[in-house]
């Protein structure tokens, strides 16, 4: 028996035995009668009147200030697709689980039967107030672009869409200790993304506040660039911000010359030609998951110095899970209204600099298991909200 297919029963058993992962506990001890009358009636009605009094005291006497809701239609689940909410839930349940683990933050799945984009901007907009912060997680794009922006506008709690930001931050956390390996600067490289959904977007973003001056993005049919009428909406607004040249292509065309190839695409996109058509010592983020777009192997025997995957079992794991857990627990310490930019490069750095002094071609990304990193990021995070209170 192969080891995927070892995980595969060992997870389905998993699952069945606990009936999902999660529970809700209480803080206090219900163990006599006093006890129902201080955690409900009568004396529950006190905190009730407080918060009427004053709305904001919702965050002293009840859990809002800890509850993340994980907010999701199901429509692009890990690579399995649009697989439905329900086909999600085992997806949130574990977010909710890394959200506890790493961060202290109380997190719960929230399953919307719609993909309509006002449906789903409602539904989270209704059920607001229970929470403290929203993580949006696997809507598919571009719908996911417009949920997030209305949410961040109209709520006034932080709303992240993890796939997006969580993945840029940790990318970006990689990329600035790879530029270190190999002694390039951001405003000198050139950067292809392959992948214009949500990831690849926010990643597109993220290397310009880096200081990236020249960046290629492509979809599924080549280069994305400015007049195409194929475009929707996102990659319009891609186009007047990258490919400052108008160049059209092929994937293959976009890494001649390259220094950065960023993948969030599909198995096999890349070959050992197109490293070898890129810059010297050039830096490999390979992130389609189980089976990346170029092998570390084959990648490095092509010429790349630096090459980082989604999985676990090769170096530099991009993983959101060095990132999201801290961001939200430095969001909800500084009660930030948004998570804004600045707060998102602040916690690339602060995971760039946990590698230290083990920084090297095969440790560009810290171990996620290293329980500082969201001690490390959550202060990072706080520090800029408090700053821009």
């Amino acid at each position: 028996m192969s080891e995927t297919h070892d995980y595969k029963e060992k997870a389905l058993k998993l699952h069945e035995h606990y009936k999902g992962k999660i529970k809700v506990e209480s803080k206090y001890p219900l163990t006599k009668k006093d006890d129902l009358a201080l955690l409900y009636t009568p004396g529950v009605a006190e905190p009730c009147k407080k918060i009427a009094e004053n709305k904001e005291d919702v965050y002293k006497y009840t859990a809002k200030g800890n509850l993340v809701a994980v907010v999701t239609d199901g429509s692009a689940v890990l690579g399995l697709g649009n697989i439905g909410p329900e086909a999600g839930m085992p997806v949130m349940e574990g977010k909710a689980i890394l959200f506890k683990h790493f961060g202290n933050v109380d997190a719960f799945p929230i399953l919307v039967d719609s993909q309509d984009t006002e449906k789903i901007i409602e539904t989270v907009k209704m059920i607001a107030p229970t929470f403290g912060g929203i993580n949006l997680e696997d809507i598919a794009a571009p719908r996911c672009f417009e949920i997030e922006r209305r949410l961040v506008e109209e709520l006034d709690i932080p709303v992240f869409h993890d796939d997006q930001h969580g993945t840029a931050i940790v990318v970006t956390a990689g990329i600035i200790n790879a530029l270190k390996v190999v002694g390039k600067k951001a405003e000198d490289v050139k950067v292809v993304i392959n992948g214009c959904g949500a990831a690849g977007v926010a990643i597109l973003k993220m290397m310009r506040d880096l200081g990236v001056k020249h960046i290629l993005i492509l979809d599924s049919k080549g280069i994305v660039y400015r007049g195409n009428e194929r475009n929707n909406w996102i990659k319009n607004e891609v186009a007047e911000i990258t490919n400052e040249n108008n160049e059209k292509g092929t994937l293959e065309d976009a890494m001649k010359g390259a220094d950065i190839f960023i993948g969030v695409s599909v198995a096999g996109a890349v070959t050992k030609e197109m490293v070898k058509s890129m810059n010297k010592d050039a830096i490999i983020f390979a992130m389609a998951n189980p089976v990346p777009e170029i092998y570390p192997d084959e990648a490095k025997e092509a010429g790349a110095k630096v090459v980082g995957t989604g999985r676990s079992d090769f170096p530099n794991q991009i993983n959101n899970v060095l990132c999201f857990p801290g961001l939200f627990r430095g969001a909800l310490d500084a009660r930030a209204k948004r998570i804004t930019p600045e707060m998102n490069m602040a916690a690339a750095h602060a995971i760039a600099d946990i590698v230290g002094d083990e920084l090297d071609a095969d440790h560009v990304i810290p171990d996620p298991m290293d329980m500082t990193i969201p001690e490390k990021v959550a202060e990072a995070v706080k520090k800029i909200a408090n700053k821009n209170k």
